[in-house]
């Protein structure tokens, strides 16, 4: 065989891969977008339960997602190099358990009862979706080399986009059964469990045709001297900095993701309607689609920390839009720059990580960086902007001014975890300054 058909052979192998990871990134975003985007407003206005209590149902499951990641599949996934039979696992096991959480969210009749029993119950899914996270995580660094993962990882996003916005358009439509019965009879009847079960079984079909990983497959072993020296000698000292600040990034950007609906439902504000609301939620996914396609020439002119830097101060910009917005249309303006944002970030920062991390410590280090990604979706919510939310009401706040409180609070966050990034970029060139005078 020529140098010009081997060439050729694993051009073709590597577009069939990419199809295969692409097909389960869209079906994924499909049932996160269908499903989590009005679990919120089932848990507070059908459920009754209060702001604190519905980010539990994110809360507690991430922080077992997180657990279970850093001491079990990550130390599984680093001692056996197995990242596509975890995701499989992982996604069917949390399938079958999904439908369990509705059947057995039915059986109270008390509805604030069965709020806690979602929460439960989503506690004992993401043991298993944790399980196909860090497999997620690990299996791209050992696809891509180091120069295209921010390209991988933006395309995905933007294929990602697709699904979500799909999935979160029919959600809004089966909340209510096509406003022909009520709102919330969706997860009452349990039809959105049961369309993202479904998608979560067939989900797992690509993955069977993408190889398996482990670092013995690594395409590209072949790293800098710059970055192994990094490794060697501060790695330590910038990966625990570089986690610190994105712990503040993610908190405070996702720590009013979850109640972000409920604000734009109330009555006594902008009061839209689950279909109405799955038009601006999309607005982030459209953003994401966008802004998915361009990341990698934006990664090329800019370095993954200045570009993570960019991308929240996105974030503030749409919080803080989110506390002046009067109308409607600011709202949008404000939620396409918070899916602007979230590619950024994610792309940068993993693209970041990706080069601190030793090829063998993928599972368990990935699992430390994706930590403050997941539990982002719940603690903050819930011994932050949820309490501060609930306090204001109680004391007889507007409740708009409630929930617009909350979100000034999370842009504080986002710009104290820019600080500490700021932090690592002049220690950086310190350093670099330092090697050159020697």
């Amino acid at each position: 065989m020529s140098d010009r058909e081997l060439e050729q052979g694993v051009h073709k192998t590597g577009r069939r891969t990419f199809l295969n990871i692409s097909s389960f990134q869209i079906l994924a975003m499909f049932r996160r977008g269908l499903f989590y985007s009005f679990l919120s407003i089932y848990l507070r206005f059908f459920l009754g339960l209060s702001v604190t209590e519905t980010t539990f149902f994110a809360t507690f499951p991430m922080i077992l997602n997180v657990l279970f990641q850093t001491f079990v599949w990550g130390a599984i996934s680093d001692r056996f190099q197995k990242r596509r039979t975890l995701i499989i696992l992982g996604e069917l096991s949390a399938a079958i358990s999904t439908f369990f959480v509705w059947y057995l969210h039915t059986l109270p009749e008390d509805s604030y009862a069965s709020g806690y029993v979602i929460i439960v119950g989503l506690s004992v899914v993401e043991i298993f979706w944790s399980m196909s996270n860090i497999g997620w995580s690990a299996l791209l660094s050992d696809i891509y080399p180091t120069h295209q993962r921010v390209g991988v990882q933006g395309r995905l996003l933007s294929i990602g986009a697709i699904g979500r916005i799909i999935g979160v358009w029919i959600g809004g439509l089966a909340y209510d059964g096509l406003s022909n019965f009520y709102e919330g009879w969706g997860f009452e009847s349990g039809l959105l469990f049961f369309i993202a079960s479904g998608v979560m079984i067939v989900s797992t079909i690509p993955m069977f045709f993408v190889p398996e990983g482990g670092i013995k497959k690594d395409v590209d072993r072949r790293e800098s001297a710059t970055l192994k020296g990094i490794r060697k000698t501060s790695l330590s000292k910038i990966f625990l900095v570089f986690l610190l600040a994105m712990l503040f990034i993610n908190f405070g950007r996702n720590s009013v993701a979850l109640t972000k609906s409920q604000y734009l439902s109330l009555d006594e504000g902008f009061n839209v309607p689950s279909s109405v609301l799955s038009y601006i939620v999309n607005t982030a996914s459209i953003a994401v689609f966008i802004l998915g396609l361009l990341i990698n020439r934006l990664s090329k002119s800019l370095k993954d920390e200045v570009l993570l830097l960019v991308g929240a101060t996105c974030a503030i910009l749409y919080l803080l839009g989110f506390v002046v917005a009067e109308n409607l249309a600011l709202i949008s303006v404000g939620n396409f720059l918070s899916g602007a944002s979230n590619v950024i970030i994610v792309a940068s920062s993993y693209s970041y990580a990706s080069k601190l991390i030793p090829p063998e410590k993928r599972g368990r280090q990935f699992a430390l960086f994706n930590s403050t990604f997941f539990l982002s979706w719940g603690i903050p919510g819930t011994f932050i902007t949820g309490p501060l939310v609930d306090y204001l009401l109680k004391i007889g706040a507007n409740p708009v001014f409630s929930y617009k409180m909350s979100f000034l609070a999370a842009a504080v966050l986002v710009f104290i975890g820019i600080l500490i990034m700021l932090f690592i970029v002049v220690m950086g060139k310190h350093s670099h300054s330092t090697r050159t005078k020697v």
